[in-house]
């Protein structure tokens, strides 16, 4: 479903997932998203996280306050960028980068999520 990043169109796809049948989670692209998705959920009577899980993306300020706090992602570009940097002065002096992790640690687990229902 597309959106613009902003929390007015995820209002709009919540509005539209919140009608659908069979939808446990939701990962918006950023939390600004994630917000207006648990306002249209509100509006709608759908209970996050009892009925829908939602994750966002960015961990901004605000996203601990949320009603319930937001799930999200927390991207650590200064630990993406340090390890690309080694991967790519290891390729260049002709060496193996493969024992150099790819995937960082970025989730911060909050009240907005929880195992699906049956």
């Amino acid at each position: 479903m597309a959106g613009d990043w902003s929390a007015e169109s995820g209002y709009q796809a919540g509005l539209e997932l919140g009608e659908r049948q069979g939808v446990t989670a939701v990962f918006a692209a950023n939390d600004h998203m994630a917000l207006g998705l648990l306002r249209a959920f509100h509006e709608l009577g759908v209970r996050v996280p009892q009925d829908v899980s939602v994750v966002g993306f960015d961990d901004i300020p605000e996203a601990g306050y949320l009603i319930p706090p937001l799930t999200t992602v927390r991207p650590d570009h200064g630990e993406v960028g340090r390890r690309s940097v080694e991967v790519l002065l290891r390729l260049l002096d002709g060496q193996d980068a493969d024992d150099v992790p790819c995937v960082v640690p970025t989730l911060v687990r909050r009240a907005s999520t929880a195992a699906a229902p049956n």
